[in-house]
């Protein structure tokens, strides 16, 4: 016997004054936690299907500069200084130092957890302005929670979606309906209950155990998983549209995001927490203010946009970006002015003037020149035909390697390129990482870091692309095998001394200890079986007396009975093998234990048994 070890929403015209009344009253009487009898009594309604996870409230339509900003003198990076004061520079780059920090470190802790995502920090940025004003100019403490609430108009159906309270006014202070909350404006359904499998977009930023709205660091990590969500890559153009849009379904909102987006990759600078540049508006008192981060002259939905009232945009049809207002456009540089939503006249804001007569034609501005940096290339080459390869827990043989070329196929030296592995393997660059960036040298090539195999087994493909996506991703294909063996040509004992005991007795504890080798070298993680044989020299068969082993994966019943072969046992690093401790019965005689290997080595090891002393 042998023993073997989201959501789109129809919009019409609302009035933000009477709206921010209501806020003024609610926020002062019924803060989160104030929440009084009725709403204990009351039970949460789910929001209505499709809605944005800002509820598709107002936001800031303010373009930035045309021309692009310029880091202050003493930056310590370029387009990022460090502690400037709002004044210096372009004041528009200037972000927040705890708003930026948070958009950082989402970013950052997005990229180690979802690395396919590439999700850019700028582009949290351009979202925040566009939602908050950057958390209105950085009123934030400096845990980076808003000093006082910032909060949306009321979604009570008129002019907004119709979304009655479902967080008993526990982050907008609404007993009646909800409110886009905090500096990235999430209804209380998209952070308690509007996730994937019902989870919410809530998130804990700053690691203060709380998923707290309000939180400048937990808001900008909830936008940014929900940016990434279902897969998307945000280098490219249509998951980035797609993303935007699924935050207020709205072409203007996508462009308007764009702008900004674009505006803060060209380069920003910290300045002191409550010194950021909040919108300034041209229709100063149109409309009151709803204390949401959205001052006088926010835009309305259904104006302005050439969407009808109470009707969105047709999903998966947004224009192009860049279509309609362009970055700047119709702004004096350094303004950042709204275009007003509710002044007759063109589309892009500007119109006949009082009296019917047209403005005079603007004159026109000159091309910004582009941005020096890294060169870019229009393509990506893989070296080397053959996909690579390393055994399990072992070092791939050649490094991932890609040659950067221009439009003519010359070399691009100094261009980063960015290789990233899927989640597919446990293959890891140093630093445990999944994604590193190099830059081509003089040659145009590319050498990523030495890549080591984890234990997980199979192909996968490492994807390669170039910074803002100049030039197509390309796929190199690698595949980690499974260890082979361990061998051993060699069993030998590691003493020589006579083994006996007394029929009836056992052997010493840990008697026989053996050592595997291969061409002279110890061989770990042999396996070795052993059996107790017949004396027979042509044909040794398993003994049916004499010494045995004890199975001790046996249940108790069996627990003693007599095993003549065990498998499954293994060399250690050293190569060495203490066998179990060896019983004998009441046969008395010189007995024989064979253990051999899967390559043929075999070692007969005698055994003697003597019979008991008379008394």
């Amino acid at each position: 016997m042998a023993a073997t070890f989201r959501r789109r929403l129809h919009r019409g015209a609302a009035s933000t004054a009477v709206a921010a009344l209501v806020l003024a009253a609610l926020t002062a009487s019924q803060a989160p936690g104030a929440t009084g009898e009725a709403a204990a009594e009351r039970q949460p309604a789910p929001p209505p299907a499709d809605v944005p996870i800002d509820g598709g409230s107002g936001y800031f339509t303010d373009l930035p500069p045309l021309n692009s900003p310029v880091p202050p003198r003493g930056s310590h990076h370029k387009g990022q200084g460090q502690g400037q004061a709002a004044g210096k520079g372009h004041a528009e780059a200037g972000l927040p130092a705890t708003v930026l920090a948070a958009y950082k470190k989402a970013a950052s802790t997005i990229d180690a957890s979802d690395p396919g995502c590439r999700l850019p920090w700028q582009l949290l940025a351009g979202i925040g302005k566009v939602e908050s004003g950057q958390a209105r100019g950085g009123a934030v403490d400096a845990e980076g929670t808003t000093l006082q609430p910032i909060l949306g108009p009321q979604l009570n159906g008129r002019g907004f979606a119709r979304i009655t309270d479902t967080d008993a006014g526990r982050y907008d202070g609404d007993l009646t309906h909800d409110r886009a909350v905090g500096p990235m404006q999430f209804i209380p359904s998209t952070w308690s209950d509007g996730g994937p499998d019902g989870a919410g977009w809530g998130a804990d930023g700053n690691g203060d155990g709380k998923k707290d709205p309000h939180n400048v660091f937990d808001a900008a990590l909830a936008a940014g998983g929900y940016l990434c969500a279902g897969g998307r890559d945000l280098k490219v153009q249509q998951d980035l549209d797609r993303a935007i849009l699924g935050y207020n379904h709205s072409e203007e909102y996508l462009r308007t995001v764009l702008s900004w987006y674009a505006f803060y990759r060209n380069g920003t600078h910290e300045v002191p927490d409550g010194t950021g540049v909040l919108p300034v508006h041209r229709d100063s008192g149109r409309h009151g203010d709803d204390h949401g981060g959205r001052s006088e002259g926010q835009r309305r939905p259904g104006h302005g946009t050439g969407d009808k009232p109470g009707k969105s945009p047709r999903p998966g049809k947004p224009e192009k970006p860049g279509q309609g207002h362009k970055p700047g456009q119709g702004h004096k540089p350094g303004k950042g002015q709204q275009h007003d939503p509710g002044t007759p006249g063109r589309p892009d804001g500007t119109g006949p003037a009082p009296g019917g007569s047209e403005p005079p034609a603007p004159k026109p501005t000159p091309t910004p020149e582009p941005p020096t940096g890294p060169a870019r290339p229009a393509a990506l080459v893989r070296v080397g035909e053959t996909d690579l390869s390393a055994i399990a827990g072992a070092e791939f043989t050649h490094a991932p390697q890609v040659r950067a070329q221009d439009g003519q196929g010359k070399p691009v030296a100094g261009a980063p390129v960015r290789f990233t592995l899927p989640k597919a393997t446990d293959a890891r660059f140093p630093g445990d990482v999944t994604a590193v960036t190099v830059k081509t040298d003089k040659s145009g090539l590319a050498t990523a870091p030495t890549l080591r195999a984890g234990d997980r087994t199979g192909a996968f493909r490492i994807r390669v692309s170039a910074e803002k996506d100049t030039a197509p991703a390309v796929e190199i294909g690698a595949t980690v095998k499974p260890r082979p063996a361990p061998k051993a040509d060699q069993l030998a004992r590691t003493s020589d001394k006579e083994l006996t005991a007394t029929a009836g007795k056992a052997f010493a504890e840990d008697a026989v200890e053996i050592k595997a080798t291969y061409q002279g070298e110890a061989a770990a993680g042999v396996a070795v079986t052993a059996t107790m044989v017949t004396a027979d020299p042509d044909r040794p068969v398993e003994n049916d007396k004499g010494p045995y082993f004890k199975d001790p994966a046996a249940p108790r019943a069996t627990k003693d009975k007599p095993v003549r072969t065990l498998t499954g046992l293994t060399t250690d690093a050293d190569g060495l093998l203490k066998l179990p401790k060896i019983y004998t019965d009441a046969h008395p005689g010189t007995f024989l234990l064979r253990l051999t290997t899967a390559d043929g080595a075999v070692l007969t090891v005698k055994l003697k048994v003597a019979a008991p002393a008379r008394s």
